[in-house]
């Protein structure tokens, strides 16, 4: 059995907005994050982000949503919505392999998407590198 992986520590002042309704890979994914010292807020649905986006003064650095949303909204119409409400926010978006590669194909410009099943320190590299690239920094 090979070595565990190394864990990859940051020091980020950063706060992400994870969106997901399947609290399977919200909650692991959060808890992952806050030990890495990001500072996360959980929605469970597109009206508990909007509340956060609308009603918290709390700055935003990151949205990690799902592809599939479970409501009116899909990932990518709620990014839409998102920006225009927060236009500084980054957003990823998550999705199985085959919503991910049609959304890609189609939506790629939107953000980055990550490929579910995922690693949670992918997700906190790719957010790092995001973060980074926005503020002109080489990404890690």
């Amino acid at each position: 059995m090979s070595a565990p992986a190394e864990r990859i520590r940051f020091t980020p002042d950063e706060t992400i907005l994870v969106l997901d309704n399947d609290a399977l890979f919200r909650m692991p994914l959060c808890e992952y994050l806050r030990e890495d010292g990001y500072r996360v807020l959980e929605a469970a649905s597109t009206d508990e982000a909007k509340t956060i986006l609308q009603k918290w003064d709390v700055k935003i650095d990151v949205m990690l949503t799902d592809i599939e949303l479970s409501g009116e909204l899909n990932g990518f119409a709620f990014a839409s919505w998102a920006r225009s409400v927060r236009p500084d926010v980054e957003i990823m978006f998550a999705g199985t392999p085959e919503r991910a590669a049609h959304a890609a194909g189609k939506l790629c410009e939107q953000g980055p998407i990550l490929v579910r099943p995922y690693e949670p320190q992918l997700v906190a590299q790719r957010i790092k590198r995001l973060v980074a690239a926005r503020e002109g920094q080489r990404p890690p």
